[in-house]
C-alpha cells in the first residue's frame, strides 16, 4: 500500500472543488484525512473509529497505512494489536481508492462535511466510535447541523394507499412546524414522506446507502434532485460506492441517530423499517409507530412495536409533537429486516444481538456477482474484509451451494433451500 499525502497542498489539491469554504491547511489535511477513511472503511468500523476518536483522523490513518507496529497507540485507542492487524487487512486493499474517489465527487458536485464543520450533525456524536467519519453531501449543508427538530418517518417500500397518506400527512404536518423530516429516500413510505415534506415548503434529509451521485432507487431521481434542491441528500460512504444490502442496514442507523424520534408509520412483521426503530432504541430516542387495521399484514411490524417495543400510538401530528417533547403549545396548521445494529467487521453498532458470520456472509454475497468472476482480492475490497478471511468464508459459501470457484475467480449461485451451514 503507496504512503498517502495528506500535507497541506497535497490535501488543497484533493479536496479542491469539494472543500473550497476550508482555507486553513491544518483543516484541509484534517478533512483529507477523513475523506480517505471513507474510501477505506464499510459504514460503522469500530476500530476506525476508535483511532481517530484517541489520535485524530490524520495520525490514524497513518497508524491505518503502515504495515505493522503501532502497539502503543491502539493501546491508547482501546484497541488490541491483533484487532489493528486484522483491520488493517481489511483497509489495505482499498487503499488506492481514494483519488477516483474524490474525482467523482468532484465531478457530482458533492461536498465533504466533517466532524469539525459547524454542519456537522451533532447528534451522529451519540454513536460513539461507530459514528461516520464524514458525510458527502448534495444540497446545502446547514439544516444537517440545525439545532432544529427533526424527526424520521420511516416504513415500508410496498406500501398501502393508507400508509402512504399518513406519511405525506404527517411529514407535511411537521414541516408546518417546523420539524425537519429526515428518511432514506426508498419507495413507499420514505418517497411519501419526503414528498409531503417538499409540498409543505419545509426542510427534508435523505440517507443514501450508496454515493450521494448515483441516485437510489432510479426511479427517485427526480425526487432526491428535488431534495438537494431545496434540503439535503447525504452518505457516509464515498462517491462511487455501490449501495448494497449491508450499506442499507447501516445506514438506518444515521437516519435513527441524526433525529430526535424515529415513528414508523407502516411496516410488514420483518420490515427493514423495524431496524431502524431498533436503532433508535438502542440510542434512547423516542420511538413510534402509527396503527393500521388489524387484518393488514404491512402494519404488523407497527403493532409489533406499539406491544413488543413500548411504542408510541401516533395518530396524528400532535402525538408526533408531543413524542418529540414539542408540548401542547406548538403552533400547528391544522394538519394531522431484521433486528440488530450493524458494525465494523458485523459486530454491534448500538446494542442489537447481530451476529458476526452471519453479518460478513452479507458483506461478501454483496461483493459477488452472479456473472462475473471476481479474485479473492477483488472481493475483499468490495466487501470491506481481510483477504485471509474472505478465503476462509468463500470455502464456507462453497459449502453452502451459495458460491462457486471458477477459472477466473469466484461467482454467486443461488442460494440454496436448506439453511446455511454458519
Amino acid at each position: 500500500m503507496s504512503a498517502l499525502d495528506v500535507d497541506g497542498m497535497g490535501a488543497r489539491r484533493a479536496l479542491a472543488g469539494i472543500a473550497d469554504d476550508l482555507s486553513d491547511g491544518d483543516d484541509l489535511v484534517v478533512a483529507h484525512a477523513r475523506a480517505v477513511w471513507s474510501c477505506l472503511v464499510e459504514p460503522g468500523d469500530r476500530i476506525a473509529g476508535a483511532l481517530i476518536a484517541a489520535l485524530g483522523p490524520v495520525r490514524a490513518l497513518e497508524v491505518a497505512v503502515a504495515s505493522r507496529g503501532s502497539g502503543d497507540e491502539a493501546a491508547r485507542a482501546g484497541v488490541e494489536l491483533a484487532e489493528l492487524a486484522k483491520a488493517r487487512e481489511r483497509w489495505h486493499p482499498r487503499g488506492g481508492d481514494a483519488p477516483e474517489r474524490l474525482a467523482t465527487a468532484r465531478r457530482a458536485g458533492a461536498r465533504i462535511v466533517t466532524p469539525e464543520d459547524h454542519a456537522w450533525p451533532r447528534r451522529l456524536d451519540d454513536l460513539g466510535p461507530f459514528a461516520p467519519v464524514c458525510l458527502w453531501v448534495l444540497g446545502d449543508t446547514a439544516p444537517l447541523g440545525s439545532a432544529d427538530p427533526a424527526v424520521a418517518l420511516v416504513g415500508a417500500r410496498a406500501s398501502s394507499a393508507y400508509g402512504n397518506f399518513v406519511a405525506e400527512d404527517l411529514a407535511a404536518g411537521a414541516a408546518a412546524a417546523g420539524i425537519a423530516v429526515v428518511s432514506g429516500a426508498a419507495y413507499g413510505i420514505d418517497g411519501a414522506a419526503h414528498g409531503g415534506a417538499l409540498a409543505a415548503g419545509g426542510v427534508t434529509i435523505a440517507l443514501l446507502a450508496g454515493g450521494v451521485e448515483r441516485p437510489y432507487p432510479a426511479g427517485h431521481r427526480d425526487l432526491l434532485e428535488r431534495i438537494a434542491a431545496r434540503g439535503v441528500v447525504a452518505a457516509e460512504v464515498p462517491c462511487g460506492a455501490s449501495p448494497t444490502k449491508w450499506r442499507f442496514l447501516a445506514r438506518n442507523r444515521l437516519i435513527a441517530a441524526m433525529t430526535d424520534a424515529t415513528v414508523v408509520v407502516e411496516a410488514a412483521w420483518r420490515s427493514g423499517a423495524l431496524n431502524t426503530a431498533h436503532h433508535a432504541a438502542a440510542l434512547g430516542r423516542p420511538l413510534g409507530a402509527v396503527p393500521g387495521a388489524v387484518t393488514s399484514a404491512t402494519s404488523a411490524g407497527c403493532h409489533r412495536l406499539l406491544r413488543e417495543a413500548q411504542a408510541e400510538c401516533i395518530t396524528g401530528i400532535a402525538d408526533m409533537c408531543e413524542l418529540l417533547g414539542l408540548g401542547a403549545g406548538l403552533e400547528l396548521d391544522g394538519s394531522t429486516g431484521a433486528d440488530g445494529a450493524v458494525g465494523e467487521g458485523g459486530g454491534n453498532v448500538v446494542g442489537g444481538v447481530a451476529r458476526r458470520g452471519a453479518d460478513d456472509r452479507t458483506r461478501l454475497l454483496d461483493a459477488l456477482s452472479e456473472r462475473s468472476a471476481r479474485t479473492t482480492l477483488d472481493i475483499a475490497r468490495r466487501a470491506g474484509l481481510g483477504p485471509d478471511d474472505v478465503a476462509i468464508l468463500l470455502g464456507l459459501l462453497e459449502l453452502d451451494g451459495v458460491a462457486e470457484r471458477r477459472s477466473g475467480g469466484w461467482v454467486r449461485t443461488k442460494p440454496p433451500k436448506t439453511a446455511p451451514l454458519w
